[in-house]
């Protein structure tokens, strides 16, 4: 896990917090803020989902890389 997915699940977790409380005291604005906030924590662990992807596919493929430089290697 990377910061991004952490940083976006915290805030993820903060924003449905704040939006439930919101509705719980009927403050629309604590809600809306709170929804925000849950919505850009979903964006920001999704971009850190990505990053990982991007880690993950790169390592991958230099793995393959060095099998087949030892494939060739071999007489």
């Amino acid at each position: 896990m990377n910061k991004q997915q952490i940083k976006g699940a915290a805030n993820e977790a903060t924003g449905e917090v704040k939006e439930q409380v919101g509705k719980a005291l009927g403050d629309k604005s604590m809600e809306l803020k709170g929804h925000a906030r849950e919505m850009a924590g979903k964006a920001q662990k999704k971009v850190g989902d990505a990053k990982e992807d991007l880690k993950d596919a790169a390592q991958d493929s230099e793995i393959r890389r060095e099998q087949e430089r030892d494939l060739n290697r071999k007489p």
